[in-house]
């Protein structure tokens, strides 16, 4: 640059005139060249790899592209130019390089970064993310470079070693781990997550604590996020997985079968002995016509054998109609074609409560997905709700407003014609 100094003086101006002027236009000369090379980094260069990129079969070369690697590092181009001119100015030349190296550490630290974050979005185009996520540690890894990042920015500028600045942090291990807390926290609980395979991206998680119940999203250095049924976003610690319960309902996604645990309430006043009449009738459902032939035959042999006399309903043995009724939906749901026929179906009998006798059915679809499950669930009940009164049953229900209504009415009624016969 001493040619500028040069032309000056040869135009015989003012040697302190000169000096101004030439800083000027050295300042000018620099910023045009870091200007012409930005724009040839920005223009040229990287619309020639993203071209390269773009027409390579490397299917993870978008990814990079989005996340603006190879834009952001060209940042670097102009400090490069700043520093390599920096003895220009002797005076500053410190300073300068100074800001210049400073400048150059943090366009660094911002590749680096952008360059684990591709990392991690192309990771996440495989299969085995959704088991072992790797975004906590690459979080960590981040925190970690960004931290040595800010150590060197600071002793390039003060002029001291880092390790200096290394060696002050000891004083300071208090402050940090207070600090970082979370993240120390969150760092063990993701190792003890992803190792112990607890969580995964995609598994339905249930956790009332904090609110949420959804499907996983993302599992990060210091939180879960779970997407709710009704489309909200829950955030949860992840150290609270480890220390609270949550359920995890992915064994039974992976298992093929969901779960159906529901009872229909019978009025016990309606359970009785079957009749000839209800035999008959029995004998010609689909479902209970090979059952009441067996059973039949049970009961005769075992009364003729044991001489017992049946002109008492109560002697010996008979079939019930409740019995028939769980024998009907035990067929019934053997027959059905959305229960799993594999998994545990039973039909059984809770304890007696005031709301009637308890007929629970514990059985299994065929299908995981939501509105299926809940589709023949309610088509079963529906189903058995109508034949209940069939098999001379009353399904429970406490007394609405209207029933009470009804027998007002009943009473009054009955009240009236009597006054009237009177």
């Amino acid at each position: 640059m001493q040619f500028i100094n040069n032309l000056l003086l040869d135009m015989e101006l003012d040697p302190r005139l000169v000096e101004y002027l030439s800083i000027i236009i050295k300042v000018l000369l620099i910023g045009l060249i870091c200007i012409v090379a930005n724009f040839i980094s920005k223009k040229i260069v990287i619309r020639i790899i993203t071209r390269i990129v773009t027409n390579s079969k490397v299917k993870w070369g978008k990814i990079i592209l989005d996340r603006k690697v190879f834009r952001k590092l060209s940042h670097i181009v102009p400090a490069v130019i700043i520093y390599s001119f920096s003895s220009t100015f002797p005076n500053y030349q410190s300073i300068i390089e100074k800001l210049a190296i400073a400048y150059i550490i943090i366009v660094g630290l911002v590749f680096i970064q952008s360059l684990l974050n591709a990392l991690n979005d192309i990771y996440q185009t495989f299969e085995i993310s959704k088991v072992k996520p790797i975004k906590g540690y690459i979080q960590v890894v981040n925190i970690i470079i960004m931290t040595l990042g800010f150590i060197l920015v600071i002793s390039n500028l003060i002029g001291k070693s880092p390790l200096i600045l290394l060696s002050g942090f000891g004083a300071l291990s208090a402050v940090l781990m207070l600090v970082f807390k979370d993240s120390l926290l969150g760092l063990v609980a993701g190792i003890q997550l992803t190792g112990n395979d607890m969580v995964r991206v995609g598994d339905w998680v249930e956790m009332p604590k904090y609110g949420a119940d959804g499907d996983v999203i993302d599992i990060s250095l210091n939180t879960v996020m779970v997407q709710n049924f009704d489309k909200t976003i829950t955030m949860i610690p992840s150290y609270a997985l480890i220390s609270d319960s949550f359920i995890n309902w992915r064994g039974m996604e992976n298992s093929g079968g969901r779960r159906i645990k529901r009872s229909l309430y019978v009025d016990t006043s309606s359970i009785t002995f079957c009749t000839e009449e209800m035999m008959e009738k029995f004998i010609k459902v689909q479902y209970l016509s090979d059952y009441i032939i067996q059973k039949e035959r049970e009961i005769t042999e075992y009364n003729a054998k044991n001489q017992i006399n049946r002109e008492n309903p109560v002697n010996g043995r008979a079939l019930t109609n409740i019995g028939v009724f769980r024998a009907y939906i035990s067929n019934y749901l053997k027959n059905h074609e959305g229960i799993h026929q594999n998994m545990t179906l039973m039909v059984r009998q809770l304890a007696h409560s005031e709301h009637g006798l308890p007929i629970e059915i514990y059985a299994f679809t065929n299908s995981v997905q939501w509105d299926v499950y809940e589709t023949v669930q309610s088509d079963i009940f529906d189903h058995l709700f109508a034949v209940a009164p069939e098999f001379g049953l009353r399904v429970f229900q406490n007394p609405s407003g209207a029933d009470l209504r009804n027998r007002v009415e009943e009473s009054s009624n009955k009240a009236l014609v009597g006054e009237r016969s009177y």
